[in-house]
């Protein structure tokens, strides 16, 4: 198996395989079956026979039907005369007796490959460096040390001229040595082989914080730098590949086990007993699920959760005891430990010592303890005629911000909107007032906020905070000053002008002026919380960007139809078929932004807003689908595979991408996504009366959708 991710649990356990597709550098292999066998011998299906280990690595039944399977492929192909699709199966087998501990079974296996593909002239290719690995793998796993070096030697010599720099079959290959050093006690090498596939890795990846081969090389270097006695940097690598895990959404993957050990390896030499057994409770559940129960991996990872039971509660024990009484397998073991808080870096919480309160409930404090006060104090005559509230850029305007996004821009504030003839009166006053209000605040245990005063009105108890033993914060330093701030005192008009270009929406009968303006961009106008508008004339302006016309957002549909079919169902599969992951690379993107504007169409604007700009995108569509009457509720999750997928999917070779199975299962589960995508869009423009037709290629729907557009305008339709 060429990215050995399981691999890194030989430190302190058995090794593991993969499962099924790991290898399909042979796959390629022209078949002999054709000129060596009669027409009463059956050909050998290469690409059915992955896929059917697929199938039995997927449904877990690896322990059970694995073996069987693989020694009937083996017979099967050496019938048909297949080398190509025999040295395939060889090669898998290798992989399935090392995960079940078959070491004795695989030194047969291991020669025989060997053999077959000098017989085949492959010595020099990229198969032969990936058999080689494979063997030295096997060798390794059965402690033939010298023999495993010796093979490792030759395929890193044959690696380093066929493969890419980056090409993460060398990374894999960097790993495996690193676990050979580690083996014999040759820990700085194993150490310096590690640092060289995680660089490999990384520079390879599009999103290292969410690729599950970055996070399993973090754990192998976590668990030889623990070897090394290097606990403080075992630690940070160990958390980080738990982290990825998280990021990525990939802790239904097998490999999972292999870093959720990992850790707990790490918090077990912290002497912190009893995170460490939630840990290894939580490896033991995916172990069992992915491997079942008899297997060196179960077992070994079982004795380490009884290490660590016995030790919680003992004096030295760190950690408080968390649910230690048994050793729990399956589903219950992941319920136990699914409570255990995800590690963070050192990294991490340096950078963030956030308030505990988001903008927008900070914005209404402020104005109601502070703002509201000093206006009712100095303009009197005017309370009745000022609008407030927070609406605009940032994302506290939206809802999402966070501690990262409390290193600017974030403090208190709001904006106080007037018309044209109370700003002419008051404006600049007003301005500078707001300007001067008293800003410290303190957070206490219940997560109100409590302001220490203000300076404009005596009535407020400038101690109030003092009884609450809170935290206390200073407001950030805005980016956004000047004519380009984001708070404060606005003329209505001007307001809207600033984000949109218009101080009020465009009339209903002029589509080509609302066609001018993009979806974040309104989002940005019509986002945040009104806190106060006596007179209702900021809601009113605010409502007419929110109300777009019929036939606007029947014409968006339309041509977002156009774009889902042109990127994702057209120019997606050709150019993966070219081997362009560059163009591939883009049509996803394409896709993506196509069907995610094309959500919150269907859900119509009026009701749910518009999609925001690219950083908050998903987390509006996530927000959106996780309501209860949203329309296409389940797109969201599967854009989000379809880009978890696109990298090994467009940059992908043999040994790449999730359990090294190379590019083509990725490709092949998105274009299974997309088309769903599209059946479901089909079904919703059903429902909603938008077509009559089946037709899932969705080009050919915009005829229907726009059969519903009343006005002639030409903008409003695509070109016939």
């Amino acid at each position: 198996m060429v990215v050995d991710e399981d691999a890194l649990l030989e430190q302190f356990a058995a090794q593991f395989a993969h499962g099924p597709g790991d290898l399909d550098d042979t796959a390629g292999l022209p078949s002999d079956s054709e000129d060596t066998t009669d027409e009463d011998t059956a050909p050998f299906d290469t690409d059915a026979f992955l896929k059917g280990l697929d199938d039995i690595f997927n449904r877990h039944a690896a322990a059970s039907e694995a073996g069987p399977y693989l020694e009937q492929a083996a017979i099967d192909a050496e019938n048909a005369g297949d080398e190509a699709g025999l040295l395939t199966v060889l090669n898998e087998t290798m992989g399935f007796n090392r995960s079940q501990g078959k070491h004795r079974e695989n030194q047969w296996i291991v020669q025989r490959a060997i053999e077959l593909a000098l017989r085949m002239g492959l010595e020099g290719s990229e198969t032969w460096a990936t058999t080689l690995i494979n063997c030295a793998t096997a060798m390794r796993a059965a402690k033939q040390y010298d023999q495993a070096e010796d093979l490792y030697a030759q395929a890193l010599a044959c690696a380093q001229k066929v493969y890419p720099a980056n090409d993460r079959r060398l990374a894999a290959l960097h790993n495996n040595l690193s676990m050979l050093y580690s083996e014999t006690n040759r820990l700085p090498l194993a150490e310096q082989e590690l640092q060289q596939a995680l660089t490999i890795i990384e520079a390879s990846s599009v999103n290292p914080q969410a690729d599950i081969d970055v996070a399993s090389s973090h754990t192998n270097l976590a668990l030889v730098l623990l070897q090394e006695g290097k606990l403080e940097d075992a630690h940070t690598h160990a958390a980080q590949a738990l982290t990825i895990y998280a990021t990525g959404k990939l802790t239904h993957s097998a490999h999972y086990a292999s870093a959720l050990a990992g850790f707990a390896q790490v918090l077990y030499a912290e002497q912190r007993y009893g995170e460490a057994a939630v840990h290894y409770r939580k490896a033991l559940a995916v172990i069992a699920e992915c491997y079942g129960t008899d297997t060196d991996y179960y077992r070994i990872t079982t004795e380490n959760l009884r290490e660590a039971e016995a030790k919680i509660g003992t004096a030295d024990d760190r950690s408080a005891p968390a649910n230690a009484d048994t050793v729990a397998t399956g589903s219950d073991a992941l319920r136990q430990a699914d409570d255990a808080p995800l590690p963070t870096t050192d990294s991490e919480s340096e950078q963030s010592s956030p308030c505990p309160v988001s903008g927008l409930k900070l914005a209404r404090e402020f104005w109601m303890q502070v703002g509201k006060p000093m206006i009712a104090h100095r303009y009197p005559q005017y309370v009745a005629r000022i609008a407030a509230g927070l609406v605009g850029h940032g994302s506290e305007c939206y809802g999402f911000d966070d501690q990262y996004s409390q290193d600017h821009d974030f403090g208190p504030r709001f904006c106080l909107w007037l018309s044209d003839e109370d700003y002419a009166a008051i404006g600049e006053q007003l301005q500078s007032d707001y300007e001067a209000l008293p800003r410290d605040f303190t957070v206490d245990e219940q997560d109100a906020v409590h302001f220490t005063g203000n300076a404009q009105e005596p009535s407020v108890d400038a101690s109030a905070s003092k009884d609450h033993a809170a935290q206390h914060f200073s407001p950030a330093t805005p980016r956004a000053q000047g004519a380009n701030r984001r708070d404060g005192v606005f003329r209505i008009g001007d307001f809207f002008t600033s984000i949109t270009g218009y101080a009020e929406a465009p009339a209903q009968d002029a589509p080509h002026e609302w066609l001018m303006l993009d979806e974040a961009t309104l989002a940005t106008a019509t986002n945040g919380q009104i806190f106060q508008d006596p007179t209702g004339e900021f809601s009113a302006v605010r409502q007419g960007f929110k109300d777009m016309p019929e036939d606007v957002r029947l014409s968006l549909i339309s041509k977002r139809l156009g774009m889902i079919a042109q990127a994702g169902q057209y120019n997606l599969p050709r150019s993966l078929k070219r081997g362009d992951g560059a163009a591939a690379w883009l049509s996803i993107n394409e896709f993506v932004q196509a069907t995610a504007s094309m959500v919150f169409l269907i859900n119509k604007p009026l009701i749910v807003g518009y999609a925001p700009y690219y950083k908050w995108q998903f987390a509006a569509l996530r927000k959106l689908s996780g309501s209860m009457f949203a329309l296409l509720p389940d797109v969201c999750e599967q854009l989000e595979t379809v880009m978890r997928l696109s990298s090994a999917a467009c940059f992908g070779g043999a040994g790449f991408g999730e359990g090294g199975k190379g590019a083509a299962p990725a490709a092949e589960t998105i274009a299974d996504t997309v088309e769903h995508i599209a059946a479901e869009i089909v079904k919703e423009l059903q429902r909603e009366g938008l077509t009559s037709s089946n037709e899932t290629f969705l080009e050919w729907q915009r005829p229907y959708v726009e059969e519903h557009i009343e006005s002639r305008n030409p903008a409003l339709r695509s070109l016939a």
